[in-house]
């Protein structure tokens, strides 16, 4: 044996026979750099891993270091999904169309949408929308200028001029009630028509002065027309109409209208169907329409709704005429109502 091999067994004989234990692995060159894991679910603090902890654990410890923390689990455990809502929630119904809208009241918190329809027009009248809109139009003229006028021209002109005038125009319509009572059959009445229309256009001057109601002729002065003739053989009125310068009607009292205008035009001709008669008699019988009617005009705007109850006067007067020809009720009644309608 060489002296070398010698001192190799020798030293190999004092080796200890514990191996020296190889280097802490944290100065490993293994380590790589920490990978970001954050749970997107949830708003949490981003949680910072190495790859040589989340291989190694507690043995990824250098020499000398504190204790390390307790490990954090991988993979992170996950929260249950909440369940998807049941097909039969009342927040979600099957058919939006269909929903309850009860339960739906509580969950806005009282910020629901109400939506109010108007009410459906009466069967009188189908146009409400339009006539209401046209009345409320020319009452505002009315106040402003028609009604004013009317009132000026009942306070500056006297008394016995303005019933001149207005008797003069109504005994130039004494042809035409005289007419619709021979078409309504009613000779009686048509003969005492005929009578009034005599005396005032001789002895009452024609027609200023209104000789045959008194004694002791004592003959009423009566209104008929086309249009009660057409209602009296059962036409019915049709829709209802507020027109501009003519006021409430119907379609059936607006074409009866038109007819008696229309006759001494053309049965007579001038001066009936010129403007030198036509404008100065419309506009004086409008005013003196308009101031006698003051007091149930004023009446119908202090109601609730004046279109409302002005349609339902025309109507119902209108009604009480045409039954009153069909012998239903005594004209003298039908005078009475509408006086106490006016004073009320």
């Amino acid at each position: 044996m060489s002296f070398s091999e010698f001192a190799i067994a020798v030293a190999l004989a004092q080796a200890p026979v514990t191996a020296t234990p190889p280097p802490a692995l944290a100065a490993h060159p293994f380590d790589v750099a920490p990978a970001e894991m954050q749970d997107l679910r949830a708003p949490a603090s981003p949680v910072a891993l190495s790859a040589q902890a989340q291989l190694f654990g507690a043995l990824a410890i250098a020499p000398g270091e504190a204790e390390p923390p307790a490990p954090v689990p991988w993979p992170v455990p996950l929260e249950p999904a909440a369940s998807p809502p049941a097909l039969d929630d009342p927040l979600l119904p099957a058919d939006p169309s269909a929903a309850d809208t009860g339960p739906m009241d509580d969950q806005v918190d009282g910020n629901e949408i109400v939506v109010t329809a108007r009410p459906a027009p009466p069967k009188s009248d189908p146009l409400q929308e339009l006539n209401a809109d046209t009345f409320a139009t020319i009452q505002n003229v009315d106040e402003a200028v028609v009604g004013p006028v009317a009132l000026a021209y009942e306070d500056t002109v006297p008394g016995p001029v303005r019933s001149g005038l207005s008797n003069f125009l109504s005994n130039l319509g004494e042809p035409i009630v005289f007419l619709n009572y021979l078409l309504q059959l009613k000779p009686g009445k048509a003969m005492e028509t005929l009578g009034r229309f005599t005396i005032n256009s001789t002895i009452g001057i024609g027609g200023l002065v209104d000789v045959a109601k008194k004694p002791p002729f004592n003959l009423p002065k009566r209104q008929n027309g086309f249009a009660n003739t057409l209602g009296y053989y059962g036409v019915e009125p049709g829709p209802f109409l507020f027109l501009p310068l003519i006021g409430p009607t119907t379609v059936r009292d607006l074409f009866g209208r038109v007819v008696d205008l229309s006759v001494l035009p053309v049965a007579v001709g001038k001066p009936f169907n010129q403007l030198v008669y036509t404008l100065p008699a419309g506009i004086i019988t409008s005013l003196d329409t308009r101031a006698e009617l003051d007091e149930q005009i004023k009446k119908l705007r202090d109601s609730n709704d004046p279109y409302a109850a002005t349609r339902e006067l025309y109507l119902k007067q209108r009604q009480a005429e045409i039954d009153a020809l069909r012998g239903k009720a005594p004209e003298e009644q039908v005078e009475q109502e509408e006086q106490v309608e006016q004073v009320e």
